[in-house]
């Protein structure tokens, strides 16, 4: 119906009323914004700003709209290895105009075999950027980026709704294969029946003992594809709103953990990756996959950056004169990859580099060691393959490890030494090793698992469908965790791991090698971070290693209670 329609509807006395309070209205709005002018002019006296407009241009709007999401633009980009990947883009209503906020891509990670990874990668990331495009597009428009709890709560569901269909989906085609294949199935034939007067053949020789049965692998996590874009909207609607409040983003990420934001901050702790000794080196030996420098507490990042090069100069320069061979090389981790076969090499080469740059390893410099343990199961064979050739069951390994971490007491964390499922073994370790060196584990694809016995901390990598709100969950419920990156698998130019790991209070963090763009702009990023919160004097400085890595009472067993001293691989 037509305005005059309406009026033509009413009685005169009405359409009077009715013109009166819609003139009233009018000038109530009109008498509003001049009171709103009259208040900006009257503190533009008041204050003299050297930037007139500028002052006027923030009065103003602040007394507009909040901003909301507009749209959510979704494409394929290209990672630091060239490999596909997605990005998400936000774009909100701000002072009555669209604008682009922030972009944002998380670690699209997929443990697939080598020779599927193309394709499912291409499929992982056209399904993001569909789920981007379409229906989370629509279902975030004109949702407030500042209420990140309800943008990832509304993600989360997305997530688990198509979770649900997938396992639904897999659930139905097992079926109908199992019904299509039951008219197929073959009668076996009986076993032959075996000699009872048969003879032995092991007659005369002596049983070794049994071994006990190896826990079978727990089944692997499944990566639902598309999952990258719940993670990548999420950080790109964190990077919006702090962009929109004017503040940094891990002082909008201290805001969404705890209301209250810190009135000071730290730094976490730089763990820099110094040697890889993992599968992909060129040697013999598999069980280091990294070997990490910790730095001494109260070193600013330029100074735990220079000196981590300084040792890994003086590394290469020994390996380059040495007699012994030995390749090294810099691949796509950005770490120094060595060609050993024992363990104990590369541990003897950085104590080597320390001494002749005067660093007291084991004072100074501390060392991490990433075992990459469930990497190393040889399930065949039903033990871990430390080394080409040479296989260790769990309980060897547990002696091995022992017999390391008493000849380097230079090393006070092992990352992921086992598989979960070796609980037996993780607890026996911890009693063997003491108190001095940590069991750190990898929960971020088993978040809700049962605690390993023995573990004080815990590594988080923020990847696939996890949100702002799923790190902030878990960093709150997990203490002593350390956030680390895990591949090279994300833009060149994002260095928000940097503030998200500022921004959670974490004590450490672990950003790889120092070498290559994708890795280098976060360490820069921290050296920023470090400066601005020493500019504003809010940048406070921990006395000393916090757990996980350092307990508050490190004791290693009595003398008495360990083995000998061998070598790990005898």
């Amino acid at each position: 119906m037509s305005y005059q329609g309406f009026l033509s509807r009413l009685s005169k006395e009405e359409q009077d009323l009715y013109e009166l309070k819609t003139a009233a209205a009018e000038f109530y709005r009109a008498n509003k914004v001049l009171e709103d002018v009259e208040r900006a002019l009257s503190e533009l006296f008041l204050r003299q700003p050297g930037d007139l407009q500028g002052y006027l241009a923030d009065y103003f709007t602040n007394l507009s709209a909040p901003p909301r999401i507009s749209r959510l633009k979704g494409r394929e980009v290209f990672d630091a290895r060239g490999q596909l990947s997605v990005e998400a883009e936000v774009f909100c209503v701000v002072c009555n105009k669209e604008k682009s906020m922030s972009s944002a891509a998380v670690s699209c990670h997929l443990p697939l075999k080598e020779n599927a990874k193309a394709q499912e990668r291409a499929d992982h990331v056209m399904t993001a950027v569909q789920w981007i495009n379409e229906p989370l597009n629509n279902m975030l428009k004109d949702q407030s980026p500042c209420d990140q709890s309800e943008v990832d709560n509304i993600l989360s569901n997305f997530f688990l709704a198509r979770s649900l269909e997938e396992k639904d989906n897999q659930s139905r085609q097992k079926l109908e294969s199992c019904v299509s294949s039951e008219t197929d199935v073959m009668v076996p034939s009986p076993a032959p029946s075996q000699n009872k007067n048969k003879k032995n053949g092991d007659k005369g020789k002596k049983s070794s003992p049994a071994e006990k049965p190896l826990p079978p692998a727990e089944p692997p996590e499944a990566v639902l594809r598309g999952g990258s874009a719940i993670g990548s909207v999420s950080l790109a609607v964190a990077k919006a709103a702090a962009r929109m409040q004017r503040i940094p983003l891990y002082k909008h990420i201290a805001a969404l953990k705890n209301p209250e934001a810190p009135a000071q901050f730290h730094i976490p702790v730089s763990l820099v990756t110094l040697l890889s000794c993992g599968k992909t080196s060129p040697g013999k030996l598999h069980l280091l996959e990294e070997i990490i420098l910790v730095p001494k507490v109260g070193q600013g990042i330029r100074q735990i950056i220079t000196m981590s090069l300084e040792l890994q100069k003086e590394m290469m320069r020994i390996m380059n004169s040495s007699t012994k061979g030995g390749a090294m090389h810099v691949p796509d981790s950005g770490v120094l990859s060595v060609s050993y076969e024992r363990p104990e090499q590369p541990l003897d080469l950085i104590a080597e580099a320390c001494a002749n740059l005067e660093l007291t390893l084991g004072t100074e410099i501390h060392l991490a060691l990433n075992c990459a343990g469930p990497e190393l199961m040889d399930y065949s064979k039903g033990k871990y393959e430390v080394a080409t050739g040479i296989l260790k069951s769990p309980d060897e390994l547990v002696e091995m490890y022992q017999s390391l971490i008493s000849r380097y007491p230079a090393v006070v964390a092992l990352i992921d030494p086992f598989r979960r499922e070796d609980r037996e073994q993780w607890e026996k370790l911890k009693n063997v090793i003491g108190d001095s060196c940590s069991l750190l584990s990898d929960i971020t694809y088993k978040p809700q698992a049962p605690p390993l016995q023995g573990v004080r901390g815990h590594v988080l990598k923020h990847v696939n469908e996890t949100t702002v709100s799923d790190l902030i969950h878990v960093t709150s419920e997990q203490q002593g965790s350390v956030l680390m990156r895990i591949t090279c698998s994300e833009p060149c130019s994002d260095d928000s791991l940097s503030d998200i790991a500022v921004g959670l209070g974490l004590d450490y963090i672990k950003l790889g090698g120092l070498s290559g763009a994708e890795r280098m702009t976060k360490y820069n990023r921290l050296i920023s971070i470090e400066e601005e919160l020493a500019q504003q004097g809010i940048l406070v400085s921990k006395e000393k290693h916090p757990p996980p890595l350092f307990p508050e009472n490190p004791q290693r067993p009595s003398t008495a209670s360990q083995r000998t001293p061998v070598s790990p691989l005898d």
